[in-house]
């Protein structure tokens, strides 16, 4: 094992246990770091996906013992996104990548903006009978909160495809969905999110994996710091006061598209 290799492993450790902190899968900094270490863009994309899964796998009990995942709503919104994201993936290597990570960091600034801003969407207030039957009331963890499922299915089918496409597992974009458009909770949101990004990564890495993206090598490699990391920051979000997870969020995702932007620059 060279001491590259080493480096990668600590900070995809790191980037493993911020990310899994906020209910993402890590994709935005798994895939730029392996490139940055001379893996093409596509396998990077691939294991990026591959190291989502490993990382759901490790927070995923710790965000259950909370009680921080509604799953019939995180299984529903999921099988959109799951569909998206596998043709997402099927189709990646169509795009040039400095296209792809330019609409990857502008989606994410305007999550980030929406976020920090804090802009919610009452979507299930005065609707006309017939729409109304969409929302599904929720009550989970001692909170009650009304979905619509006529808009967060498709959103969640977009933010799928856009996972599979740019290698990540779609939590950049499926928290503030469900926080902003569909009212849940954030810790909920996060916990959720935890187990939607795994399911959605899965759906975009058998895109790649058909397409011949994947070394398996260098994904079993890297999965032991990811799932250390991922379990960390689980444990970390139970701990954080919820009313400092939001703005926290918002910074990291402002913070997050800067890095990509700059990038993009110096490239």
């Amino acid at each position: 094992m060279t001491p590259l290799t080493l480096l990668l492993m600590l900070l995809l450790f790191v980037t493993a246990a911020v990310f899994a902190m906020f209910g993402q899968g890590g994709g935005a900094v798994y895939t730029p770091l392996q490139v940055l270490f001379g893996i093409p863009f596509h396998v990077a994309a691939a294991t990026s996906l591959f190291l989502i899964m490993i990382g759901a796998l490790a927070s995923l009990p710790v965000y259950h013992r909370a009680r921080l995942i509604d799953w019939p709503l995180a299984l529903t919104l999921e099988a959109a996104a799951m569909a998206g994201s596998f043709g997402g993936g099927l189709i990646s290597d169509r795009f040039p990548p400095q296209s792809l990570t330019l609409a990857f960091a502008i989606l994410i600034a305007i999550a980030a903006g929406v976020t920090l801003a804090d802009i919610r969407l009452e979507t299930c207030a005065r609707l006309p009978t017939l729409v109304s039957r969409f929302c599904w009331q929720r009550r989970h963890a001692e909170t009650h909160y009304r979905v619509n499922l006529l808009l967060g299915l498709p959103l969640a089918g977009i933010a799928g495809f856009a996972s599979g496409l740019l290698g990540i597992g779609g939590g950049l974009f499926l928290v503030p969905l469900m926080v902003l458009v569909l009212n849940v909770p954030i810790q909920i949101a996060i916990g959720s999110s935890a187990l939607m990004v795994g399911l959605t990564a899965a759906a975009g890495f058998g895109g790649h994996a058909l397409a011949g993206h994947w070394d398996w090598r260098a994904s079993l490699l890297l999965a032991g710091a990811v799932f250390l990391g991922a379990r960390l920051g689980a444990h970390l979000t139970t701990r954080i006061d919820k009313h400092r997870i939001q703005p926290l969020f918002g910074a990291f995702l402002l913070v997050l598209a800067g890095l990509l932007l700059l990038r993009i620059v110096l490239t």
